[in-house]
């Protein structure tokens, strides 16, 4: 296997224990904020070459949300590498019993290509805090992106922990051939069968960030303008690429008619008469991506947008109405800048639609009425869930963000990342002596240490009393 050598390497240094410390822990995070700040221009232009991200978006996501998860850590990671003590019972009264947070060993982190410096980076800033060597491997098709990260992160990390690979599907596959300790993959949910099928072969963990079809609920009670902005700034953000945006629209038809006229000034308002000249809107990442989504127009009928150009790979911002559920658009995540409106009668309606489909990523709910919000909250399930606004969640380090069922297993961001790179290792420490509390449990049983031993190792319901 052409990637064997590279594990073993390393494997190696993982087993030498280099990797442990705290000190070399955060001298290697600290390298990656050196790499943030030092490459901040490059990644800017990186990013737009491949998508034509603007400068804004790009600082913001690419950089600042990073940035943040990079402080985060740093500031707490001294706390959370530390053994945590657990409750003992009577016969363990006088040991010592805590969970140690062990490293898994070599990881490997794979990246997509919509946003391709937070979602290699994220992950690897919790496998690196969590003790781990890493193989990180980003998307080969925003290829001036995936250049940059190949050619400059190994000047800041430490080469023989930490290794860049660049590879297509074949070579990835055979990527995948090598154990691992955890596979960490965020993409499709059909590539995600592929990652965990090939890790089911070592038995190795993984986390899968995966997408799908994330519904937004509109109620009739609502501020309309505000609806609009928020919805319309979740679903053109990144030219639509992002997995957490709203995929679809659920409202009344009376709601449908209020929120033409004011997406469509929201959309004037973010990127003016003609967005195609926007300098604040991107485009598709590629050909292939491109004439996907462009055959998803023909879904319902476009009420606003709906231009295309194939040379520049542009697609206005696009909402289509009275879309139905059979129509193409509401087969398959659209990952781009379209936003189908599928009408409902009311709330309930809205709930059985969204739990007849595979569980989202994301659910968003809007209304002026907190019942309304926390009822679609109560009776859904989804990775996240956002009320009266979208994306918002994913800029807390405090939360976790993860799937569930289609849309992923596992999760990270903040402590949730360190934890998902740690090994949980529950440890008991007994003291040598004492021999006599021991003497219970070894045969020859009686029925007199069998009540002993009850009493001693029993866990008791609060509340009881129990009399001597």
């Amino acid at each position: 296997n052409p990637y064997a050598g590279l594990v073993n390497h390393l494997r190696a240094a993982w087993l030498s224990g280099k990797t442990r410390p705290l000190e070399y822990r955060m001298a290697q995070l600290e390298a990656l904020g050196r790499f943030l700040d030092e490459k901040k221009q490059e990644i800017l232009e990186a990013t737009a070459l491949d998508m034509g991200k603007p400068a804004f978006e790009a600082y913001f996501t690419e950089i600042l949300l990073c940035k943040n998860e990079l402080n985060d850590t740093l500031n707490n990671l001294g706390s959370w590498m530390k053994d945590e003590h657990v409750d003992k019972n009577l016969v363990t009264k006088l040991d010592s019993a805590f969970i140690r947070k062990d490293p898994y060993g070599v990881v490997l982190i794979i990246a997509p290509w919509n946003y391709p410096i937070h979602l290699f980076l994220v992950p690897l800033i919790g496998a690196i805090a969590a003790g781990n060597c890493v193989v990180v491997k980003p998307s080969e098709i925003s290829k001036h992106t995936e250049r940059l990260i190949a050619e400059t992160l190994s000047c800041y990390l430490d080469n023989d922990c930490f290794a860049v690979v660049t590879a297509g599907v074949q070579e990835t596959t055979r990527l995948l051939e090598n154990k691992f300790d955890y596979i960490f993959f965020t993409g499709t949910p059909s590539v995600g069968r592929v990652v965990m099928t090939a890790a089911a072969k070592h038995l190795t963990p993984v986390t899968l960030e995966l997408g799908g079809k994330n519904p937004c609920y509109v109620s009739d009670v609502c501020d309309v303008q505000n609806v609009a902005r928020r919805v319309a700034w979740g679903r053109f953000y990144n030219a639509g690429q992002t997995c957490i945006a709203p995929d679809y629209v659920l409202c009344s038809l009376e709601m449908q008619e209020k929120l033409m006229p004011a997406l469509r000034e929201a959309i004037t308002e973010f990127f003016g008469p003609n967005p195609r000249e926007s300098p604040d809107f991107g485009r598709i990442v590629g050909d292939k991506q491109f004439r996907r989504i462009r055959a998803l127009l023909c879904s319902g009928r476009v009420a606003i947008g709906g231009q295309t150009d194939e040379k520049e790979r542009y697609i206005a911002p696009t909402v289509l109405a009275d879309v139905l559920p059979c129509d193409p658009a509401m087969q398959e995540e659209i990952f781009g800048p379209i936003l189908p409106i599928v009408v409902v009668a009311n709330m309930d309606e809205a709930i059985d639609f969204i739990n007849a489909r595979p569980r989202p990523l994301a659910i968003y709910a809007f209304s002026c009425d907190s019942k309304v919000v926390n009822q679609v909250l109560e009776r859904t399930s989804s990775g996240g869930f956002c009320g009266n606004d979208t994306l918002m969640h994913v800029t807390l380090t405090s939360l976790p963000f993860g799937g569930i069922g289609n849309s992923g297993l596992g999760m990270y961001h903040g402590k949730f990342t360190f934890d998902t790179f740690t090994h949980h290792r529950g440890c008991l420490h007994r003291n040598m002596g004492l021999e006599a509390l021991n003497a219970l449990r070894y045969p020859p049983y009686s029925q007199q240490k069998l009540g002993l031993m009850t009493a001693t190792f029993e866990v008791k319901r609060r509340g009881m009393c129990t009399l001597l």
